[in-house]
C-alpha cells in the first residue's frame, strides 16, 4: 500500500473520495469530500486558527484503498494530529476505508506518521468517533502493539429515533404522556386559525433561504453567540455544499404568513441527520419547534426513512420525542 501526503483536497477526485465513502466503516455526511473540504476552507468557523492539514491517501495498484483526513494544531498541551472537522460542528468523524482494508490501512497509516511525516507530533487525538467503528478496536491494538499510550472515552451521546415507515407505530413507542403530548401540539396547530402549514424548501433562492433559516436558529441566545461572524459563513459553507451535492433537506412551519421555525436535516443514507433548528420565540404559544419536528418525523416514515438521527447532544426533548442512546468517543494515542 502506496500513502501519499497532500497538500489540497483538490489533490484528491470528489467522486473517488465520495465512491469509496459510501462502502467504508463509517459512512456519513461529514466525511463527504465537499464538507470536507468546506470545513477546512474555514476552519471549523474559526475554530482553529493555527492548523497545518495533513491529508493522506493510500493506494494499491493505483486503486484508492484510503483516506486519513487530518490535521496538525496545537491541541492540549501537545502538538496533535486531529481528524479534519474536529471538534465541534461535525457530528461524526472516521478514516475512509473498507473493512475489509481497515486494519492494514491504519497500521500502515500510523507506520508513515511515525516515520515519514516530518512534522514533530505528540499524539492522534480524534475526536466524534462512532461508538460501532472498528476504529476504536483497531487504535486499541495498535497502540498495545506499538507500546503508545491509549486513552479512549465517551464524548458525547447521539440519540436516535428507529422507524419502520409508520408514524402511528413511531408514537406508540414514545412513553404514553409524550406520545399524547406530540399528538396534541400538532393538533392545536392545526386547528389554531392562524395558517399553520410546513413546507420543505425547494431551495429556489439559495442565499435567502439560508438567511431565512439563520435568522430563526439566532432567536436562541446561546445560538446567537455560536453564530459570530466566521461561524456563520462556515454554516453557510457547509448549508450550500449540502444542497449542491443533494442531501439537504430543509423544512419551514409558516404561522400568519410568516416562518416560525426552521428544520435543517441531511437527507443522506436512508435517514435524516438533524443538524441544526430554530424558532421564532414570539410564537411560542403554538409550540413551533415540537409541531414541526413532529412533521418531519411523520414525512420520514411517510418516506422511508430508516432513522431520524438527533446526533449530538443530550437535550431532554430528543429523549421526550423517544430517542434512544449511541455515543461518539474520543480516543488518543500517544507515542513514546
Amino acid at each position: 500500500m502506496i500513502y501519499k501526503l497532500h497538500n489540497d483536497f483538490s489533490e484528491i477526485d470528489p467522486q473517488e473520495w465520495n465512491n469509496l465513502l459510501t462502502n467504508s466503516v463509517s459512512d456519513n455526511p461529514f466525511l463527504r469530500h465537499e464538507y470536507q473540504h468546506a470545513w477546512w476552507e474555514h476552519r471549523g468557523g474559526g475554530e482553529w486558527t493555527d492548523a497545518k492539514l495533513i491529508l493522506i491517501s493510500a493506494r494499491e495498484d493505483e486503486k484508492l484503498i484510503g483516506i486519513a483526513p487530518l490535521f496538525l494544531a496545537d491541541y492540549d498541551g501537545r502538538s496533535a494530529l486531529l481528524l479534519v472537522g474536529s471538534i465541534e460542528i461535525s457530528d461524526y468523524l472516521d478514516v475512509i476505508v473498507r473493512m475489509d482494508d481497515h486494519a492494514r490501512f491504519l497500521s500502515g497509516l500510523l507506520d508513515f506518521l511515525a516515520s515519514t511525516l516530518t512534522d514533530n507530533w505528540q499524539a492522534v487525538d480524534w475526536y466524534n468517533i462512532p461508538d460501532s467503528s472498528t476504529t476504536l478496536t483497531a487504535l486499541r491494538d495498535e497502540a498495545a502493539k506499538r507500546g503508545w499510550t491509549h486513552r479512549e472515552e465517551m464524548y458525547r451521546s447521539t440519540p436516535r429515533i428507529a422507524l419502520n415507515g409508520d408514524f402511528e407505530e413511531y408514537l406508540s413507542r414514545v412513553e404514553k404522556k409524550q406520545r399524547h403530548e406530540i399528538r396534541r401540539k400538532m393538533r392545536r396547530a392545526d386547528e389554531s386559525g392562524r395558517g399553520v402549514r410546513w413546507h420543505i424548501s425547494g431551495m429556489a433562492d439559495v442565499e435567502s433561504e439560508i438567511d431565512s433559516f439563520l435568522s430563526l436558529m439566532e432567536q436562541d441566545p446561546g445560538k446567537a453567540g455560536f453564530l459570530r461572524e466566521p461561524m456563520r459563513i462556515q454554516m453557510r459553507a457547509v448549508i450550500r455544499a449540502a444542497h449542491e451535492n443533494g442531501w439537504l433537506w430543509l423544512a419551514f412551519l409558516e404561522a400568519d404568513g410568516q416562518r416560525i421555525a426552521a428544520n435543517l436535516n441531511f437527507d443522506y443514507n436512508g435517514k435524516l441527520w438533524g443538524y441544526n433548528a430554530g424558532v421564532n420565540r414570539a410564537y411560542m404559544d403554538l409550540s413551533p419547534g415540537w409541531v414541526l419536528l413532529g412533521q418531519v418525523l411523520q414525512w420520514a416514515c411517510e418516506n422511508g426513512r430508516a432513522e431520524f438521527d438527533f446526533m449530538r447532544g443530550d437535550e431532554e426533548y430528543k429523549y421526550r420525542f423517544g430517542a434512544v442512546n449511541k455515543y461518539v468517543m474520543r480516543v488518543v494515542l500517544t507515542r513514546k
